[in-house]
C-alpha cells in the first residue's frame, strides 16, 4: 500500500492528523478462494467485500492490531479513499510519464489491435452530454464491459492494462488518460496524424448512465442531433467517422489510417449485389453521404488528406477532453 493511501486510511480509521506521530502499517487480507478477474486491471481482485479485512499495525509496542471487517465499514472506507485520492497531487509530471505511456503503448499495440484501441476512445468518451455535463472521458468504460454495445471491448481494455501496470510502477495515470493516449497512438501507429494528448484526467468511481453513444442505426439527422447534444457539429461528426478507415469495417487497408473510407463512401459499395461489398460499413456510415452537409465534407475529406488530418486532429483533442475533470500533473 502507498503512504499517500496508507495516510488517507489513517483519517478515515483514526482521524489523526498530519502532525501525528502515529504511523503504521496497513495490510488487505482476504481468503485465497474468493477471487475473480477485475475487467479494469486484468487481475485478480477479492469477490465480496465480506471477505476482506485491513490489519492495521502500530509502531506503539504497546498497541494491539486493528480490523476492519465490516463490510459497510469497507465500502464507506474504500469509497472514501477513492474519492480524497482524486484530491491528491501526483508524483512526477505530464512532460516525464507521457513519453513512457507511449512507450509501453507500443510495445502492446500493434496495427491488428489498434482499431480496437480507438474504438475504447469513442466509447469511453462518447457518452459526454453537453447539457448537463454528464460521462465524458473519465475511464468509466471500465465498468461497463457487459453493455451490448461494448461488446468487443474486454480485448483492448486487457492490453492496455499490460501497458499500464508498467506506467504505474512509474507513477500512476488515470485509464482516462492511458485510454486518451492510446488511441493517439493507434492513429500514428496505423500512418495517421500525430496528436498531442494532455495529460491529468481524473477516473470516474461508477460507470456512466446507458444509452448515451450514438446508435449504429441513426440516420444522418440523428447523427447530426447526437453529435450536437455532445458538442460537436457536423464536419467534426464527419471527421471522427474516418477512424473506420482502420479495423474490418471494409474501408480499405485495416492497418492503414488514410482517407480511404471517405472514398470508398463516395462509391456505395453498399448498393451492389455483391454480398462482399455489401456489407461494408454500418448504416450511420452509409447515412453520411445520403445527407448533403455530410457528403459535403466526405467530398473534402476524400480529395485531400491533409484537411482530413487536420480535422481529424482537432476533433480527437475536443472528444478526449469531453466531460473530463483534471487533476494537475
Amino acid at each position: 500500500m502507498t503512504t499517500t493511501t496508507a495516510s488517507l486510511l489513517k483519517t478515515c480509521l483514526f482521524g489523526c492528523d498530519s502532525s501525528s506521530s502515529f504511523k503504521f502499517k496497513c495490510k488487505f487480507e482476504s481468503p485465497a478462494k474468493t477471487r475473480l478477474l477485475s475487467p479494469a486491471t486484468g487481475k485478480h481482485v477479492v469477490r465480496s467485500l465480506r471477505a476482506w479485512r485491513i490489519r492495521c499495525i502500530s509502531d506503539d509496542p504497546g498497541s494491539s492490531h486493528v480490523f476492519v471487517s465490516s463490510r459497510r465499514k469497507m465500502v464507506v472506507l474504500l469509497s472514501t479513499v477513492q474519492l480524497l485520492s482524486h484530491l491528491l497531487p501526483q508524483n512526477g509530471n505530464a512532460a516525464e510519464i507521457y513519453p513512457v505511456m507511449q512507450n509501453e503503448i507500443r510495445k502492446v499495440v500493434t496495427k491488428g489491435k489498434a482499431a480496437g484501441v480507438l474504438r475504447l476512445v469513442f466509447h469511453d468518451a462518447g457518452t459526454f452530454e453537453l447539457d448537463d455535463h454528464s460521462g465524458g472521458i473519465n475511464g468509466s468504460i471500465a465498468y461497463e464491459l457487459e453493455r451490448p454495445e461494448n461488446t468487443g471491448l474486454k480485448k483492448p481494455l486487457k492490453v492496455l492494462a499490460k501497458a499500464k501496470i508498467k506506467v504505474d510502477e512509474i507513477q500512476p495515470v488515470s485509464w482516462a488518460d492511458m485510454i486518451s493516449v492510446a488511441g493517439s497512438e493507434a492513429v500514428s501507429i496505423c500512418g495517421g496524424p500525430t496528436i498531442p494528448v494532455v495529460l491529468g484526467r481524473l477516473d470516474s468511481a461508477q460507470p456512466d448512465p446507458e444509452g448515451k453513444l450514438p446508435p449504429e442505426t441513426l440516420s444522418a439527422s440523428g447523427l447530426k442531433e447526437c453529435f450536437k447534444r455532445k458538442g460537436f457539429s457536423t464536419q467534426e461528426l464527419v471527421a471522427l467517422s474516418g477512424a473506420h478507415t482502420i479495423g474490418s469495417k471494409g474501408f480499405g487497408d485495416p492497418t492503414v489510417f488514410d482517407n480511404a473510407y471517405y472514398k470508398i463512401l463516395l462509391q456505395k459499395p453498399w448498393t451492389s449485389t455483391s454480398k462482399m461489398t455489401s456489407m461494408v460499413g454500418l448504416p450511420s456510415d452509409h447515412a453520411l453521404v445520403e445527407d448533403d452537409e455530410c457528403l459535403r465534407w466526405v467530398k473534402r475529406y476524400a480529395e485531400d488528406q491533409d484537411k482530413f488530418f487536420e480535422d481529424f486532429n482537432n476533433a480527437y483533442i475536443k472528444l478526449v477532453n469531453s466531460g473530463a475533470k483534471w487533476n494537475k500533473l
